[in-house]
Order: structure tokens, then C-alpha cells, then sequence
């Protein structure tokens, strides 16, 4: 007995539906990335997947954080220093020739005697030459008096200038203790998250290229500026920060174009503030752990990412079960849920300052 098509119908959305709900992935089309990031097996709102613990990844952000401001401190104090070395050299150049100019007026006075002005002036046969001697005896008293004054501010400049240095000295020595402080902060975060001492230094994923990002906008004194959630998220109905779009831009023009996602709404980690992207190994998106070519892509991209932290503000990458930090490299990272994608090894994962 033939079904009516009515009841086909029905029947044919029922199914529709049932399948959406068990999350049955489809293959991306272009121009839907967003559409089909929830399709391919994007965490669910409020869930966390990024492995670790809400309590270490807020450690992991502090630490990396800290550590950049503290290299940005010491990046601008080791420019101030290069700069004061420079104006010293030329301070104590110029302040050879004085020296030696006030030494030979000085030498001059010693064997010639020093024409006093009365001497000067009652030895005049006319009023004009009364009038010009007096004008003379101005005029080197005058550059007498100018050479030893500049020879006096040269020596306080050259005083100034090695208290700034000894000053640059100091404040470089105090950030290097801050970033080997935040360094120890991340690397014992991990090791207490792994409950053993697996989290020590690891190989992590090299790549043969060449690309280099272009920089992202700093502050003047070289500091990153903070960033909201302000722009709109180009993987998404979300946002994220302008630091974000601009890794995940360069990224894209280095080649990396594989389906990406970027803000999630809910969470502890970093992607409901917009600075975190997920970026699938595979061509169809986050499926299962990625073997062969797809592993090499992975190994590239998060690379690339390493190679150019400095200029993308990058304060995290995970990959395959470990974690490249700016202050320690890579370590394994652990305490994550055994699936690949809290594992990381279907995705990496980046974070941006």
C-alpha cells in the first residue's frame, strides 16, 4: 500500500532530526565555515574541551602573560641601554676635546703669565686702543669662561648618562627574575597538573618554512595593548579580539586554510573571550587523531605559530598532546579527557595575548 507523501514527509524530517541530534558531521562546503564548524563536533556551549583544568589554564594565561611583559620590559630597557651607550660614547668624545682645549689655556696662562686688565688696559697709547683692548680682554675672558662651563655640563652629562645605564642595568636584571619566575610558575602548573614529571622539556613539531608573519600593533614602549572581544569572528557568529583576526588572517596567508573555529560562547578557556582559535588538521574538519599528511599539516601550522610568537603575541599553542609556552617551549601537556580533541591531536590550538 503506497505511503502518502505526507506522511513521507514527516517521516523524512523526523529523521533529519534525529540525526542532527546525534551530531552526524557532513562535509564543509565553502563559503559556510560557520554553519558547519557546529556540525563538525564544535563543543557544545559551556563545555570545555581544551584539556587541563579551568584552574590550570588560568595559571597557564598568568604565566604566559607575565612573561611577556616582562620581555617587552626588558626588550624597551635593552634598547634604552643601547641608546645611552651610544650618547655616552659621544659625550666622552666631546668631552676629550674640551678637556684638552681648557688644558692648553691653561698651559698658555702657566708659561706666558696672565695679562692683567689694568696692565692691559694703562699700557694703551690712544682711547681706541683703550677701546680695543678692553673689547680683546671680553672676548677671552668670555671663551675662557664658555670652555671651562661646557667642559663642567659635559662631565654632569657623562655623570647622568652612567647613572641611566647603571639604572637600564638594574631594571633588566629585575625582569629577567620576573620571566624566570613566570617560567617556573608554568612549568610547575604543568608538572602538579600531570602528577609526575612527565611535563619536562619536549620535541616539539618543527617545519621547513619560511613564512613570517607580519607584526601585529603594539604599544609604543613595545607592550601589547589589551583587546576586547570587539571584531567580528570570520568562523563564527562570534567575535574576538583584533589580535586574533590578525593571527588567524596570517595564518591563512601562510597557506593554513583548512576549517578553523575561533569564539565559543561559554567555557573557562580562552575561546569565549575571543583570543583563542581551534584550527582542524583534516580537510573536513575536527574528526578523529590525525595520521600522515594531516599530522604534517598540524606539525606546520603549530610551527609556524612558534616561529612567529614574538609578532603575533601568542601566549600558548597546543598540539598533540603538548603545550608550547613563550618562557619553556614545549611540554606535554596532560590531564586532558583521552578524546582527540582534548587531547589536541585533531586541532591546533591557539592562544593570543
Amino acid at each position: 500500500m503506497p505511503i502518502p507523501a505526507r506522511r513521507t514527509t514527516a517521516r523524512m524530517a523526523a529523521l533529519l532530526a534525529a540525526t542532527l541530534a546525534l551530531g552526524v558531521a557532513t562535509a564543509p562546503v565553502p563559503g559556510a565555515q560557520a554553519a558547519v564548524g557546529t556540525a563538525l563536533a564544535a563543543p557544545a556551549p559551556g563545555s570545555d574541551d581544551e584539556g587541563g583544568t579551568p584552574t590550570l589554564r588560568a595559571q597557564l594565561e598568568a604565566a604566559s602573560k607575565g612573561f611577556l611583559d616582562a620581555q617587552a620590559a626588558l626588550d624597551k630597557s635593552t634598547r634604552r641601554q643601547q641608546e645611552l651607550t651610544s650618547q655616552l660614547k659621544v659625550i666622552e668624545a666631546d668631552l676629550t676635546v674640551r678637556s684638552t682645549k681648557v688644558g692648553e689655556m691653561a698651559g698658555v696662562a702657566y708659561r706666558t703669565g696672565r695679562l692683567g686688565p689694568i696692565s692691559a688696559l694703562l699700557g694703551s697709547g690712544s682711547p681706541d686702543s683703550f677701546l680695543d683692548r678692553a673689547a680683546a680682554l671680553d672676548a677671552v675672558a668670555a671663551h675662557e669662561d664658555r670652555q671651562l662651563r661646557d667642559l663642567m655640563e659635559t662631565r654632569d652629562q657623562q655623570t647622568r648618562a652612567r647613572a641611566a645605564l647603571d639604572k637600564e642595568v638594574t631594571e633588566q636584571r629585575r625582569q629577567v627574575a620576573i620571566m624566570a619566575k613566570r617560567k617556573q610558575q608554568a612549568e610547575r602548573a604543568l608538572l602538579v597538573a600531570s602528577r609526575s614529571s612527565s611535563s619536562g622539556s619536549s620535541a616539539g613539531p618543527t617545519s621547513t618554512t619560511s613564512a613570517s608573519a607580519k607584526p601585529a600593533p603594539r604599544n609604543p614602549d613595545g607592550s601589547w595593548p589589551s583587546e576586547s572581544c570587539s571584531v567580528n569572528d570570520p568562523t563564527t557568529s562570534g567575535c574576538i579580539t583584533p589580535r586574533t583576526l590578525h593571527a588567524l588572517n596570517q595564518a591563512k596567508a601562510a597557506g593554513f586554510t583548512r576549517y578553523v573555529s575561533c569564539y565559543r560562547n561559554g567555557g573557562s578557556g580562552e575561546h569565549p573571550k575571543g583570543r583563542a582559535c581551534d584550527f582542524a588538521a583534516q580537510k573536513s574538519g575536527f574528526g578523529g587523531v590525525a595520521t600522515g599528511g594531516d599530522r604534517t599539516y598540524g606539525n606546520n601550522l603549530a610551527a609556524y605559530f612558534v616561529k612567529n610568537a614574538s609578532r603575533l603575541g601568542v601566549l600558548y599553542v597546543i598540539w598533540f598532546k603538548q603545550i608550547w609556552l613563550p618562557s619553556s617551549g614545549w611540554k606535554s601537556y596532560s590531564g586532558a579527557g583521552g578524546d582527540p580533541s582534548s587531547d589536541h591531536t585533531n586541532h591546533v590550538h591557539l592562544s593570543v595575548y
